[in-house]
């Protein structure tokens, strides 16, 4: 009776280890993100003409285009940068805790959320940030926001290139 106690322990902790651990795949995305980036370009997808949004609870999406972004390794730790551009535009730098996302079946999400100077949540009431990720290589990458805009699901398409 003790070795089968003993046995359906360690089934039992072997579950829990590798249904909380993170995949291969999801592994060698992180590893891949890894790196500084500049956002080059967003593009749109749902949405017709010349648009005036503001995206990542930060500012308009133009700003945005030219930021750079910093993944870090080993703490999942980072940030970006967006740069002063006339009146439009407000130099900041804003903190992030980032990792990779995935949920049986679902395309693979890189999350972050803003952090303070002290790596506490900046914005607790809120989840955070998710994309999903629609190319990623050691030259580039490729993730997509959903939104709504004006009544109609639309899309944000954020083309990123390794520096």
């Amino acid at each position: 009776m003790k070795k089968l106690s003993l046995i359906m322990s360690t089934l039992l902790i072997v579950f829990f280890v590798t249904s909380c651990s993170t995949s291969k795949q999801a592994r060698t995305l992180k590893k891949t993100v890894v790196g500084n980036w500049q956002l080059k370009s967003i593009t749109t997808e749902g949405i017709t003409g010349k648009i005036k949004a503001q995206v990542l609870d930060e500012a308009d999406f133009n700003c945005f285009i030219g930021s750079t972004w910093r993944f870090d390794k080993y703490n999942n730790l980072g940030f970006y940068t967006i740069s002063k551009n006339g009146a439009e535009c407000v130099a900041v730098k804003r903190n992030i805790r980032w990792s990779i996302f995935e949920e049986g079946g679902a395309p693979k999400m890189l999350q972050y959320k803003r952090v303070d100077a002290k790596y506490k949540d900046m914005d607790e009431a809120k989840a955070g940030f998710r994309f999903t990720i629609l190319q990623l290589n050691d030259n580039g990458m490729q993730l997509k926001s959903d939104i709504t805009f004006e009544g109609r699901p639309a899309s944000f398409i954020y083309n990123f290139v390794k520096l």
